[in-house]
């Protein structure tokens, strides 16, 4: 009778057994002779030496794997028990397939268009990066994968998510409920992305012990935002005095993502954005990056890439019209003025 005895450290146990340790099952059902005691982070295996060890090196494996990509799918453990080692295959397939983080599922989250790719490239070489660019173009995608990536590797201790809380034209009134009630609306697009990351009971203890924390831009006034991978969300729908005291909130340790687009600015006639001046003072900068996406990275419906590209045409059209009019307009004698006889004389 052999008895080994595994520490379990540096991952979630409910990652590596599953829910409902769907998983523990699964290694129970593929070694019978072995008995499979989990207590706490310890897990003891008793039974003749040639099965404990080779569950133990399953078990192992399974450990590795989900360090080093963050995920580990029942299915993945299934094509463990059969012999394939995932570990190895998604390793030498990370580069090539550019792989930015596994999500629920053993989802692969990577760069799919040129300017994504470089949005990748751009974070890894900056400490701040504006990705600006029309809808669908994967920006906040991308930014939320880096992010969880970051967390995972333990580059940062926490991911915080802003975005100002304006509405898309139209007044929503008061919203019921208390305040997160209230805020969480204006937030879902970024907790979509998250959903798509990590799992929910796993998001869940995340943003409990605020070490994912999703919040309007009035919560950062006053913070010092440090060892965490921050994400500023519809920039463009901020004034120039609030993208200002965002990016002064930034630690010695943090890294930022700033998107937006130019082209969908919500804030009221007289209200200017101050994403365009950010850019104009601060795209120069050591250490900030800038990548502009393109229609062609659009990554939703193919139709949405050609309603893209129609009111582009539509509204370069409608401001030549302007323009020539208000040539004509310049040029259009005076009405206290003749043509032909020259400036009227003033009545007294």
């Amino acid at each position: 009778m052999s008895e080994i005895v595994l520490n379990v450290e540096d991952v979630e146990l409910v990652d590596l057994f599953g829910q409902n340790n769907v998983k523990l099952k699964l290694l129970q059902k593929a070694f019978p002779e072995v008995k499979i005691i989990a207590r706490g982070r310890q897990v003891k295996l008793l039974g003749e030496k040639k099965y404990t060890q080779r569950l133990k090196d399953k078990i192992e494996l399974m450990i590795k794997t989900l360090k080093e990509f963050g995920d580990l799918s029942v299915e993945t453990v299934k094509d463990m028990l059969n012999g394939a080692n995932p570990f190895e295959t998604r390793l030498s397939k990370r580069a090539s397939e550019n792989t930015i983080v596994y999500g629920t599922g053993g989802k692969q989250i990577k760069a799919r268009t040129r300017n994504q790719k470089l949005l990748v490239e751009s974070a890894e070489e900056n400490d701040i990066v504006f990705a600006i660019g029309p809808a669908g173009t994967g920006k906040t995608y991308t930014a939320v994968a880096l992010a969880v990536r970051a967390l995972k590797n333990k580059v940062v201790k926490k991911i915080i998510m802003t975005r100002p809380a304006v509405e898309a034209g139209e007044n929503l009134g008061f919203l019921p409920g208390d305040l997160k009630d209230k805020v969480d609306p204006y937030l879902r697009p970024l907790y979509d992305a998250l959903d798509d990351m990590i799992p929910h009971d796993k998001l869940e203890h995340l943003i409990t012990t605020r070490v994912i924390e999703v919040a309007p831009l009035a919560f950062m006034r006053g913070r010092t935002l440090d060892n965490a991978f921050v994400i500023m969300d519809e920039a463009q729908n901020c004034t120039s005095t609030q993208l200002k005291m965002f990016l002064t909130r930034l630690g010695p340790s943090a890294k930022c993502i700033v998107t937006g687009d130019l082209s969908q600015i919500d804030l009221p006639r007289h209200v200017t954005s101050g994403l365009k001046r950010s850019l104009d003072i601060l795209g120069g900068l050591s250490g900030i990056g800038v990548v502009r996406l393109k229609p062609e990275d659009v990554v939703r419906h193919r139709l949405v890439k050609e309603i893209i590209i129609a009111y582009n045409e539509s509204d370069k059209k409608r401001k030549e019209e302007k323009e020539a009019h208000q040539i004509g307009e310049n040029k259009k004698p005076s009405s206290n003025i003749d043509p032909e006889e020259g400036e009227k004389p003033m009545r007294k």
